[in-house]
């Protein structure tokens, strides 16, 4: 499961580019978004990790 963690950001990122250029933004104005997914991604990330080393 762990192995597949790295597809949250570039999945939240691809539907977010595509929100984007649907609605007329341009990529620099939608730069907080892409830090707000790499923060998101990177706290899901940690939390899972910290788990299985709890419980291993």
């Amino acid at each position: 499961m762990i192995s597949r963690l790295f597809l949250i950001p570039i999945v939240l990122s691809l539907l977010w580019y595509l929100y984007l250029t649907m609605n007329g933004y341009r990529i620099e104005q939608g730069k907080k978004g892409f830090i707000g997914i790499f923060i998101f991604s990177t706290l899901i990330l940690g939390f899972f990790s910290l788990m299985i080393w709890l419980t291993d």
